[in-house]
């Protein structure tokens, strides 16, 4: 039923018959300090199958984790550890630990067949690594190289540190109790695209890191467009800002002047305190010394006093201690009495009790002696009977021995002619089921081979029609991806727009808001200030600038209302002009064309004239009555001789003035600013909904690209099936075709094996003969088993009767011994007895005379404790009154004491208070010298102030907070505005460059990841259909018949889709792997990673014990198995097994031995060059 995988192969694709060929070979590797190769050690992989043998707990697996991780397995776990350390050699009980570990992998690259980055020379030498708290290395050639870049290249070459083709222990299990996602991982190598999703892991990753990147970059384009329109409004604040600061500069000077005459007052008021001080510490000392004399004197008197009563004590202590010892001898006394009392009782006891022994032990000795008499009658005659027994029993066995052989012999001819008889049975009923079902079989090819070719003619159309759709879809996909690229562009200019639209809009909303707060602000201001009684100021429009000038030439007057028709009211009335009135000095303009007021003002308007704050002295000498020169900035020169300069003259008019002139100037610009924010908000709407518009014709142009692509999909699945289709049935044809041969073939040698058969089993002879015999001899045989039995128990009774009397002879022997000296001893327990009674008796008498001595020496004690007692009770008081005194004094020098550390105290603290005083004084005299570069004493007429009429420090503070209130509330106050607005606006212009690169950048990594893709799923597809025929024929000649395949689930996609394995062995259902038992299931994960060979070979492959759940049929296959793929590919195959057979098979032996306990050695023997030794011998 064995038939060679090369030939299978060929029946199904006839493409795959030559050697496939693999890009890259293992040749060496070499360990180092790792686990527990401390030594060097040296793996050489030569081609076809190397094995390594040892026993359990060796170190041989530990070859296969030093391959995985020198191709960049990073888990510690998949290196049976808890951190990547532990693969270190940790030491032994003669071996220090090692503090690091290398491993070297050799690759032959003389074909140059290794990505470029390795493939200047002719071996790739790879090299891990790893230190002990500095963690693991790569070098490629001497070079150091990337962790990444070493997967990828094992990777491209089809292997790594999780390809299949490394089979650890229980990986086989693993591989049957996987989810279906995780055993997608198989087809992924043997479609080589585990290297491509590593390229589309670094695609996704720098196009999530370009999307980050872009949306911190229009983040910041929204920020700069906010600065800006920030910009701007610091230009305005900045006049107001000096205005304030140069009110701060006063205030903070004039305070720093108050801080100084503050501290200078309280200096000087600290140096009185502290005179004061000084005398009161004085008289608390004088006073505390008188007090620490008298204390003195009571402290001397008290040693003596304190000895006295010490000495009391100690004479009344010695004496209860005597007592207390006397009392306790009494005690002691007594008992020793009650103890001898109770001895000579337990005497008195002993000696009755060992009269009594001595009579029970004569009576004792007299029984024994009978009863031995006895024992030794009954044992007369027994050496004799116990030989006759003995006798008859030997020739009872003698006689089982020959029945048995006899039996033996018979049962033996039987045996032999029955099992000729059912070998014969057997071969007959085997060589006609072998011809029935080659019969079967031929009629089965015959008609699956004219079915398979029926299915070949329809199939071909099939194959072209689906290509054409291929094609079709392809076109239609490309297309479509056109449009969304155009689409993408539109939405992203529409959204672009519409975000600097937002932008506008919200500088215009801000800017309306600013203004709108503005007019509401001096709107209030203006209602605040505005008189009850209707002051004319109100009714005053003036043009802006001149306000000042205005405030200045009517002051306070504008105050009053207007009077026309209230004779006795305070106010303006109008007048007609007057007559003859002077001109205005040359050089001066009227105001009152700048002004518009009530007629009331005309005269005083007309005698007001606007000059330059230079030309007023000089003009001031030729003003007429009543006339008033004003300057732009407020200064006033009156007819009469008054000037004030524009500082000092009252501003609350011209502020009132300026005012209403900002809020009329604000009024208008916010209805300005409204309007283009309504025109701006407008224009936004338009372009949201363009941009909606486009981003709804991207989402389509999208889905439409999408559902091509999946259109796609489909059409290159259907034709990769209908190819495989084809290509399957065309094999199967082929196959059925060899199968009729072969059928008839085997047909024919089934009828001459049949025939043969049946002409061996009529020339045996009957058996019922020699079975009669074999029954006679067991009846003969049973007959001398129970006479054997019943002589050999006869002789046994006899002798264990005989042993049990020689064993109670001796028993009673020794009783009597021990009679005998217990009875001669009694005698001399009865006079020691006898002794120690007497010795007790007098003991006794002795101790009862003691008890009336101590009674006597108590009460004279006591006499002696009474005397002391007084002498302590004397003592004590005395000593407790020269305390009491003594305690009064101590207390008294303590509050002198007290009284006088407070006053010292208080002086500390007057010194401490004058001297912060001085330094505070000083303090503010050096900071005001040092900020305003001036003596204290000429500050206030620097700033034309008399010193009475500073304000006060609190007064100042406040002032000097409103003000910096007043400057921080402006904010930040940029006196470069333009000139940062110039340099943010080539930063915005240089960053939406950017910002177009990125998107640019985007578009083409989401094109590169949709093509890996494309490409990832073709050859999946692809590989999926050719595993999944290596895999079913496989399995059918592993398993002698049935049938196998491979099943995607879970997903649509092939790149998220899910692999499950179904499976039929001959004479069983149709089930998945996890139902099979252990050994089938080895098998079946066997075909399949042999499968997986078949379409992508791995340069190598490692079974680490997988033929361990196999019988030796199954290993023989296996190895048939194994054989066949050293001929199919170049891989190179490195098998760890305990099993002879495996062993047998290998072409070369390495073995791993553990004589030192926690090292492992390698020594290898080459199994075909010694049979190549033997052979020529």
């Amino acid at each position: 039923m064995w038939i060679s995988v090369d030939r299978a192969i060929r029946e199904r694709d006839p493409a795959a018959a030559n050697t496939l060929d693999i890009p890259v070979h293992f040749t060496r590797l070499r360990l180092l300090g790792f686990k527990s190769f401390v030594d060097p050690t040296e793996l050489v992989i030569a081609p076809g199958l190397t094995g390594v043998v040892g026993p359990n707990g060796c170190g041989k697996s530990n070859l296969l984790e030093a391959l995985r991780w020198v191709m960049g397995e990073n888990r510690p776990s998949a290196m049976r550890g808890d951190g990547m350390e532990d693969v270190i050699f940790a030491g032994s009980g003669s071996r220090p630990a090692r503090n690091h570990a290398e491993v070297t992998l050799t690759i032959d690259n003389r074909e140059r067949l290794a990505p470029s980055a390795f493939n200047d020379a002719d071996q790739v030498e790879i090299v891990r690594r790893i230190t002990r708290d500095a963690g693991s290395a790569f070098r490629a050639n001497g070079r150091e190289a990337r962790a990444r870049d070493i997967q990828i290249l094992f990777a491209d070459a089809s292997t790594g540190s999780h390809s299949p083709a490394l089979v650890r222990q229980g990986q086989i299990s693993e591989l049957i109790n996987a989810r279906p996602k995780a055993r997608r991982r198989i087809l992924e190598e043997a479609a080589g695209i585990s290297g491509l999703y590593q390229r589309r892991h670094e695609a996704e990753l720098k196009l999530r890191a370009t999307e980050t990147n872009l949306g911190r970059v229009g983040d910041v384009i929204e920020a700069l467009d906010g600065q800006l329109g920030a910009l701007a409004r610091q230009a305005r604040q900045a006049a107001r800002y000096r205005e304030i600061a140069e009110a701060l500069r006063r205030a903070e000077s004039l305070l720093l002047w108050r801080i100084w005459q503050d501290a200078d007052r309280e200096r000087r008021a600290a140096a009185e305190a502290l005179t004061a001080a000084l005398r009161a510490a004085g008289a608390g000392q004088s006073a505390a010394s008188e007090a620490a004399r008298l204390r003195a004197e009571a402290e001397e008197r008290l040693p003596a006093l304190r000895d006295e009563d010490a000495i009391a004590a100690a004479v009344l202590q010695r004496l209860t201690l005597e007592r207390d010892r006397i009392d306790g001898e009494a005690e002691s006394l007594a008992r020793q009495i009650a103890g001898l009392e109770a001895q000579i009782a337990q005497m008195a006891a002993d000696h009755e009790r060992e009269t009594t022994l001595d009579g029970d032990a004569k009576e004792v000795v007299q029984r024994l002696t009978a009863e031995k008499a006895r024992v030794e009658a009954e044992a007369e005659g027994h050496d004799d009977l116990l030989a006759e027994a003995r006798a008859a029993a030997e020739t009872s066995a003698a006689a089982l021995r020959e029945a048995e052989a006899a039996f033996e012999g018979a049962a033996e001819a039987a045996a032999q002619l029955v099992a000729e008889h059912q070998s014969a049975s057997r071969a007959v009923a085997e060589t006609r089921r072998r011809f029935e079902e080659s019969t079967r079989g031929g009629a089965q090819a015959e008609s699956a081979a004219a079915a398979v070719g029926a299915d070949l003619e329809k199939a071909r159309p099939a194959v072209a029609m689906a290509r054409i759709a291929a094609q079709d879809a392809a076109e239609r996909a490309d297309s479509l991806e056109a449009a969304l690229v155009e689409a993408e562009a539109g939405a992203s200019a529409a959204r672009i727009a519409a975000s600097g639209l937002k932008m506008v809009l919200a500088e215009a909303d801000g800017a309306a808001r600013a203004l709108a707060a503005e007019v509401a602000g001096l709107d209030k201001l203006l209602a605040r200030d505005r008189g009850s009684d209707g002051q004319i100021l109100d009714a005053i429009r003036v043009e802006p600038g001149f306000e000042a000038a205005l405030g200045a030439a009517l002051a306070e007057d504008l105050r009053l209302p207007l009077a026309d028709h209230d004779a006795q009211a305070s106010g303006w009335r109008a007048l007609p002009p007057v007559e003859d009135a002077p001109d205005l000095p040359e050089g001066a303009t009227p105001l009152a064309p700048r002004v518009a007021a009530p007629p009331a003002l005309a005269r005083r308007l007309a005698a007001i004239g606007m000059v330059a704050r230079a030309d007023g002295p000089r003009l001031q000498r030729s003003l007429g009555r009543g006339q008033r020169l004003v300057s732009a900035e407020g200064d006033l020169w009156r007819w009469d001789g008054l000037a004030v300069a524009a500082g000092d003259a009252p501003s609350a008019a011209a502020l009132r003035l300026q005012q209403r002139n900002r809020s009329e100037a604000a009024k208008a610009a916010l209805a300005e600013a409204e309007t283009a924010a309504a025109a701006a908000r407008s224009e936004l709407q338009q372009a949201e909904a363009a941009a909606e518009a486009a981003t709804r014709r991207e989402s389509e142009a999208r889905l439409a690209r999408k559902s091509a692509d999946q259109a796609a999909t489909v059409a290159a699945r259907d034709l990769t099936r209908a190819e495989t289709a084809l290509e399957a049935l065309e094999g199967k044809a082929s196959a059925l075709q060899a199968a009729c041969r072969r059928r008839r073939e085997e047909t024919a040698a089934a009828r001459a094996a049949f025939e043969a058969a049946e002409k061996s089993a009529a020339a045996l002879a009957d058996a019922s003969e020699a079975k009669a015999a074999v029954e006679a001899e067991r009846v003969r045989l049973e007959a001398a088993r129970i006479s054997a039995m019943t002589r050999r128990g006869e002789a046994e009774e006899i002798a264990r009767s005989g042993a049990a009397r020689a064993r109670r002879l001796d028993e009673i022997a020794a009783e009597i011994g021990n009679w005998t000296a217990r009875q001669a001893t009694a005698a001399q327990r009865l006079q020691d007895l006898a002794r120690r009674e007497a010795e007790a008796q007098q003991e006794l008498a002795a101790l009862r005379s003691r008890p009336s001595e101590l009674a006597e020496r108590r009460s004279e004690l006591a006499k002696s404790l009474e005397a002391a007692e007084t002498r302590r009770r004397s003592a004590s008081d005395v000593l407790a009154a020269a305390e009491t005194e003594l305690r009064a004094r101590d207390a008294a020098a303590r509050a002198a004491e007290r009284a006088a550390s407070e006053a010292r105290e208080a002086r500390a603290r007057s010194e401490a208070l004058a001297e912060a005083a001085e330094a505070r004084a000083a303090s503010a005299a050096d900071r005001l010298r040092a900020e305003l570069e001036r003596e204290p004493g000429d500050v206030p007429a620097d700033f034309g102030t008399a010193a009475e009429a500073v304000p006060g420090a609190s007064d100042l503070e406040a002032e000097v907070d409103r003000l910096r209130r007043q400057r921080d509330g402006l904010g930040a106050v940029n006196l470069r505005a333009e000139e940062d607005a110039r340099e943010i606006a080539a930063e915005r212009e240089g960053l939406a460059r950017e910002r177009a690169d990125l998107e640019e950048a985007i578009a083409k990594l989401r094109q590169g990841i949709a093509s890996l893709n494309r490409e990832g799923r073709g050859r999946l597809l692809a590989a999926f259909d050719e595993v999944n025929r290596n895999f079913a024929v496989l399995f059918k000649h592993l398993f002698g018949g049935g049938e196998a395949s491979l099943v995607m689930v879970e997903s649509d996609d092939p790149l998220e889709a899910g692999l499950e394995i179904m499976c039929q062995p001959p004479g069983k259902k149709l089930s998945t792997l996890s139902l099979l038992s252990g050994g089938e299931q080895t098998l079946t994960a066997l075909s399949l990673i042999f499968g997986v060979f078949l379409a992508n070979p791995s340069p190598i492959c490692v079974l680490d014990e997988v033929d361990a759940p196999l019988d030796d049929a199954n290993v023989t296959r296996f190895c048939d198995l194994l054989d066949e793929m050293t001929e199919r590919t170049s891989t190179r195959f490195l098998i760890i097994t305990h099993h002879a057979i495996t062993m047998s098979r290998m072409g070369r032996l390495f073995g791993v031995t553990m004589a030192e306990k926690g090292v492992s050695q390698l020594v290898s023997v080459d199994l075909a060059a010694a049979e190549r030794i033997v052979e020529s011998a």
